[in-house]
């Protein structure tokens, strides 16, 4: 029978390296259940002031664009420098489950043996809201654990990258060269959001294509107004096949720490990051007590079908349900 732990157990273990109280504290968090909940913040509390130290670095990219490689081959890299380094395998799109971890791990074969490094899938449940409460809640156990090195990869594309980017220091692209036309799969919103573009698979015959390619994203992002008027991101070419690059990769990534510390913007952007987190985690907790009402849970299939058929206005049905609630105007 396996040992109940109470989170002051969870903590001391966790803070001690404990990988498997680190393995079943992100179970906790990940869970469902009320009761489960409870203790997983009183965990999270305990262990918040021992959070915040590591290097937050999201990695988004379509399908293909060899995100898992190159995690693979850097991670690596780091962990042989004398880094801890953890991964978060992030896709809003599929409800991932357990089974998903030996998926993760396969992709990340030269990695995941490494004792110094753990990779898991961070479930979602199919929500966005998902990403940024149980992303960032098994950071702050990461953290707390001794990673310093935390990279959040979004598998799936579109508004998780937004996710992703509000809850990382660093936010690099990967893109690839190629297709004859290198800028047909950009948006305005990637290039707004990334701190640095890596074209990947810049090797074999594809250097020139991929070094054309940079240039013509060094330009199209010198169109718009940077995150940061203190950087402006750089456009890199790499091969995580090959490991090409990606020390230059890393010493950019480092550069921008170092100059967000100097100037202030990396402590205003984790407070930022901070306040966001905890409106996200209230309006999830709103729509929860919403659904949990039984007036509401009563009226709300005849007030959602009003609504589809063109019957309700929005706007009405929202004050309907929040009435219901003893919340009206």
């Amino acid at each position: 029978m396996r040992e109940t732990l109470t989170p002051a157990d969870y903590a001391t273990r966790i803070l001690a390296g404990d990988r498997t109280a680190l393995a079943r504290a992100i179970t906790l968090v990940e869970s469902t259940k009320p009761a489960h909940n409870a203790e997983a913040q009183e965990l999270l509390q305990l262990l918040l002031p021992h959070s915040g130290g590591a290097i937050r670095l999201g990695i988004t990219g379509v399908p293909g664009v060899g995100k898992s490689t190159t995690i693979d081959q850097l991670g690596t890299n780091l962990v042989e420098a004398g880094h801890k380094v953890a991964v978060l395998a992030v896709d809003p799109t599929s409800k991932r489950t357990g089974g998903s971890i030996l998926g993760d791990k396969t992709r990340m074969a030269q990695l995941a043996p490494l004792p110094n490094a753990f990779i898991r899938p961070s479930p979602t449940s199919g929500t966005l809201g998902g990403v940024t409460r149980k992303t960032r809640e098994t950071m702050v156990l990461l953290e707390a654990a001794g990673f310093d090195i935390v990279i959040v990869e979004t598998v799936g594309v579109g508004q998780s990258e937004v996710a992703v980017a509000d809850m990382v220091d660093f936010f690099l692209v990967l893109l690839l060269a190629g297709g004859g036309d290198d800028l047909q799969g950009i948006k305005k919103g990637i290039i707004e959001l990334a701190d640095m573009i890596a074209i990947n698979k810049a090797d074999g015959d594809n250097i020139t294509r991929a070094k054309r390619a940079a240039n013509e994203y060094q330009n199209a992002i010198a169109i718009f107004t940077p995150k940061s008027a203190a950087w402006l991101p750089p456009v890199v070419t790499i091969s995580g096949r090959t490991n090409l690059g990606l020390d230059d990769l890393w010493a950019k990534i480092a550069e921008h720490r170092q100059l967000m510390h100097v100037n202030g913007q990396f402590a205003e952007r984790r407070k930022r990051q901070a306040v966001e987190w905890m409106r996200d985690m209230l309006s999830d907790r709103l729509l929860q007590a919403v659904k949990a009402n039984p007036a509401v849970a009563a009226r709300l299939p005849a007030i959602e079908t009003d609504v589809r058929e063109g019957r309700l206005f929005p706007t009405r049905a929202v004050d309907e349900i929040l009435g219901l609630m003893g919340l009206g105007a």
